[in-house]
């Protein structure tokens, strides 16, 4: 047989020396697979490099596109305009300057704070200081008024009382959104109230809603504490803990609002003229604050343990 020109012929001995593939005992495929990327790792580099590739290339497509960047610009000044109309609307109603105020607190203030609402029997000075005819922050002035406690007490007070709830297998979303609806509902009712006898009887104070916000919402310190000690003494520990935060609410809005309701706090509280409307006034926000501590938590703690 002729042997083409240019083809080498291997020694017989070599070609038994070249080792053979292991296929795992199965059949000897007819020819090699070459359908292997070779190194898994070189492959996915491969891959994500692709990926990046052609990624940039859709993002300089979408930067480069006039269209798009017209919708993008576009976008961004109509959100701008929503920002500016939302904040003009609401600074028509709630000034975001002045509510800034009642959120001026630190660690200091609100422990000092709580320690007034349930301790208040041993302080002294009750006025609040000034500074260019306004009211120093409330984290430098333990008794100016703050917002900031009446609302965590307040979510404080939700979480409390739901757990309450679930003690006495009777918890639920709907049961927990009725109670933080209703001390809601209660909270804004009182201040319109407030505000409608202070308008009736014709008095002329520097106390402004949020003021009044704030010092009927701390209530709801005095209620977390009775809650608590419901849970832990039972029905004795109720309404223990239900006295001594009365007591306590009572005797610091009574100290409180006489500097800011009457004329001249110098003075006794009960005084002939105008300032008699007043001084009922005070005592009535000053006794209606036990009363919603007592309505909005004796139903959390049973009768009997």
């Amino acid at each position: 047989m002729d042997i083409p020109s240019g083809y080498v012929r291997q020694p017989a001995e070599q070609r038994r020396r070249q080792p053979r593939p292991d296929y795992g005992g199965g059949p000897t495929p007819l020819f090699d697979d070459t359908s292997s990327p070779g190194d898994p790792a070189t492959f996915q580099n491969q891959q994500q490099g692709q990926g990046q590739f052609y990624g940039g290339m859709a993002g300089q497509q979408i930067l480069s596109d006039p269209m798009a960047n017209m919708a993008m610009q576009y976008g961004s000044s109509l959100a701008t305009q929503g920002k500016d109309v939302m904040e003009k609307h609401i600074d028509r109603f709630i000034s975001i300057s002045k509510l800034k105020y009642y959120f001026a607190v630190d660690t200091t203030y609100v422990g000092k704070k709580l320690m007034l609402l349930l301790f208040p029997y041993m302080h002294s000075n009750w006025s609040i200081r000034y500074n260019k005819e306004e009211p120093v922050a409330p984290r430098y002035e333990i008794n100016a008024p703050d917002l900031y406690i009446p609302v965590m007490a307040f979510v404080t007070y939700i979480l409390v009382a739901g757990y309450c709830l679930g003690t006495q297998n009777s918890f639920s979303p709907e049961l927990l959104g009725m109670q933080a609806s209703s001390a809601l509902v209660w909270l804004i009712l009182e201040i319109v109230v407030i505000t409608m006898a202070m308008y009736i009887m014709s008095v002329v104070t520097d106390i402004k809603t949020f003021d009044l916000l704030a010092f009927c919402g701390y209530k709801y310190v005095g209620m977390i504490g009775v809650l608590l000690g419901g849970m832990l003494f039972g029905s004795m520990g109720y309404y223990l803990a239900l006295a001594w935060c009365s007591a306590s609410m009572f005797f610091f809005l009574l100290r409180t609002l006489r500097l800011v309701i009457l004329p001249d706090a110098s003075h006794d509280m009960v005084s002939s003229g105008g300032n008699k409307g007043r001084t009922y006034l005070v005592l009535a926000i000053a006794v209606l604050q036990p009363l919603f501590m007592c309505w909005l938590t004796r139903h959390l703690i049973p009768s009997q343990n």
